[in-house]
Order: structure tokens, then sequence, then C-alpha cells
């Protein structure tokens, strides 16, 4: 009989057989009668309506009230002779995520694929021959460049100075007061008041700022009801069932009338600013639930070897345990961070011209009666955009911090 040893047994993964489409196909799709029954019914189903859909977006639907309403639609009522601003703003924005792209992507050994060179293709074809980005692919079309030349620079960049990450994360940190500055104006600008603010500028304003505030007061609460301090773990305990029980509409209607009430006699914060208040409040307890899952993720051993090698309280949290627990959870947060972006659809609620508020405002014209499938359509294929972006941009930000393979 032949002995087995140990250095006979290969540890070399299997060999993975790459499989071409047609035996991919019939390895997942048909590999029997009843798969492929299937597989039959639900192509038949998706061509059908696929087909249907084309031909109704061709032949039968009415858009011109998208071009008609296109300004509306981006930012309410903003003065048109300020659109200036909301330009400055946007190349600001392409400017600094093509020099993130290129400083994210410094050590690959192709900026420019194939497939992005593909897609940036079809941006560019789609802003020409768009009805409602047509007239302005002049503006449109350098701000793609901008991004393009932009990565360039962070590619080269990033190569020779290794630390610039942080510069460009206070670049973007920097770049929401500029935005509110563009956006409001004073400090030499014409102010704009924020009843003119509207459109798709209001959401992502209020889901960046929702985001931006309701991030570390969850991070704080998740910590609270981890903590040794009774007090502590009660109060935010609390916090976090009694808000988790209330839903937003009631949540963003106590916040337009009770958060006056504990400010000083005559002092009424905008309206806007007590939407995103509510909004962060609201979000932060989910948050937090989601954060103190990766805590819990974290081995206990991580914590009793910082322990054993001397380290504090504060600085086994802050270099051991967050930086896992946050990398554990980063699905679980932007699905909040998304959750939070589709939430800001409920400021018309209380008064807010938000990117819905704009639709159901134009729907109400009667030039534009009936257009629902129209413009339900286009803002449905804006809201999809921006939560696969948050979604792409999670996946890649779990690739880079992927160190187990």
């Amino acid at each position: 009989m032949t002995s087995v040893t140990p250095d006979s047994l290969s540890s070399a993964p299997p060999e993975i057989l790459a499989l071409g489409p047609v035996a991919w196909a019939k390895k997942n799709l048909f590999s029997d009668w009843f798969n492929s029954l299937l597989t039959v019914i639900i192509v038949g189903i998706l061509g059908w309506g696929i087909f249907r859909l084309v031909s109704w977006a061709l032949t039968a639907a009415q858009w011109q009230v998208i071009p008609n309403n296109f300004g509306l639609f981006m930012t309410g009522t903003f003065p048109s002779e300020l659109y200036a601003r909301i330009w400055a703003l946007l190349a600001v924005v392409c400017g600094l995520a093509g020099l993130s792209w290129g400083v994210l992507g410094r050590n690959v050994s192709t900026l420019f694929s194939r497939s992005v060179l593909i897609g940036l293709g079809l941006v560019c074809a789609f802003i020409v021959l768009f009805p409602p980005t047509r007239p302005s692919s002049l503006k449109l079309l350098p701000m793609v460049a901008l991004v393009a030349i932009a990565a360039v620079a962070g590619r080269q960049v990033g190569r020779k100075f290794p630390g610039i990450g942080k510069w460009v994360s206070l670049a973007w940190f920097l770049s929401y007061f500029v935005a509110l500055w563009l956006i409001g104006g004073g400090l030499g600008l014409t102010p704009v008041s924020t009843n003119d603010w509207g459109g798709l500028v209001l959401t992502l304003f209020t889901a960046v700022s929702g985001i931006v505030l309701c991030f570390p007061l969850g991070l704080l609460l998740a910590l609270g009801r981890r903590s040794a301090l009774p007090v502590v773990r009660l109060l935010s305990t609390v916090y976090i069932e009694l808000v988790r029980g209330v839903p937003l509409v009631a949540f963003l209607f106590m916040g337009q009338v009770m958060i006056p009430l504990f400010l000083p006699i005559g002092s009424r914060p905008d309206r806007i600013l007590r939407a995103v208040i509510a909004l962060a409040l609201f979000s932060a307890a989910y948050l937090a639930e989601n954060v103190r899952a990766g805590l819990q993720a974290v081995p206990r051993g991580q914590r009793e070897a910082a322990m054993s090698l001397g380290l504090n309280t504060p600085t086994t949290l802050g270099l051991i345990i967050l930086p896992q627990a946050l990398k554990i959870a980063i699905p679980a947060i932007v699905g909040q961070f998304i959750s939070l972006f589709q939430d800001t659809t409920l400021l018309s609620i209380v008064g807010l011209a938000e990117l819905l508020g704009i639709g159901k405002s134009i729907l109400a014209n009667p030039a534009y009666l009936g257009r629902y499938a129209e413009v339900y359509l286009f803002l449905a294929v804006i809201y999809w955009f921006f939560c696969y972006a948050m979604s792409l941009a999670s996946r890649k930000i779990e690739e880079k911090l992927n160190t187990e393979h």
C-alpha cells in the first residue's frame, strides 16, 4: 500500500477552468429540462417587457416635458442668471472626482482601460444625443474632459507623493463649504434665498449634509450602546430604540415644529437646516446599529492583545477596533447612506421643492397633465444613477481595503 505523506499532498488550489459563453449558459441556464424551461420563460417575459418599454419610449411617449423643464429638475427656481455658480460647483466636483480616481488608481497598470474608455464614450454620446442635455453639451463635454485630465494628474501626483490622499480628503471636506457658498451666496456673491433652492441641487445638498452629520453621531451612539458606563449605555439605547420606532415622516414634521422650541425666542433656523437635522438624527439611529454589528464582529482577542501591549482604551479603539469594525460594516453603512438619499423624497411633504417635489409640481401644470410615466421614469433614472454610484464606490473601497487575499 502506498503511504500518503504531507509532502505528497499538493497545497495548490484546484485549477479553475474558464468557461466560454456557450459552456457557461449550458452549465448555469440549461443544465436540465426544468432549468431550461425556467430560462426560456424568464427570458421571454423580460424580452417582451423590454420590447414594450422601448416601443412605448420611441413611439407613444411625449418627452417634451423633460427638456422643457430641465432647469427646474436640476435647480428648481434658482435664478437663471446665476447658473454660472452651479456650473462652477459642477467643475469643482468633477475635478475632485477625477483627482480622487487618479490617486486611488495610481498603482494600476492602465488607468483608462477599454471598458473605461467605452464608458466615457457612451457618456459623451449620451450628452450629445439626449435632448435635455444637448443644449448644454458644450459645457458638459468639458466636464467629462476635466475628470479625465484630473485623473491623469492625480495619478502622477499620487505616485510622486503617496500621502496625497489625506489632502484630497481635506479638499472634499472644504468643497462642501464652497458648495454652500456658491449656492447660497454671500461673501461677495449675491445671496439666494433657500426658498429658491430646489430640484437635484437641493436633493444632493440635503443628502450629503445628512450623511456628513449622521455618520459621527451614529458612531458615537454605537460606542455609547457598548459602553461600560450604565448611564451612557442606557441613554444611547433609549435614543436608538425610540427613533427607530418613529416613521421618518413624523420625524420630519417634529423637526420642523419642535427644533425652534429648544432655541432662544426669536431664533428660527432655516427650514432646510431643520430638515437636514431631522434626517441626520433619524439616520444616525440606524447607522449606529450597523456600526455596532461591525464592532461585535471584531474578535475579542484584538482588544486583549492591545491591552497586553499597554495601549489605552482610546488608542485601542481608534487604531485597532474601529478600523476593523468599519471595514466589516461598509456594505451596511453604504446601504444606510443610499436609504438616506432616497428618503429625501419625503422632504416635499414639509414644503421643500426637492427633485420629486419638482416633478409633482410640473405634473400639476395643465400643459403636462398625464405625463406621469415620462416624468417618473426620468426621475427614477436619476435616483438609480446616484444610488448605483454609491454602491459601486463602496465595492471599490472594499476591494481597496481587502487585505485577506
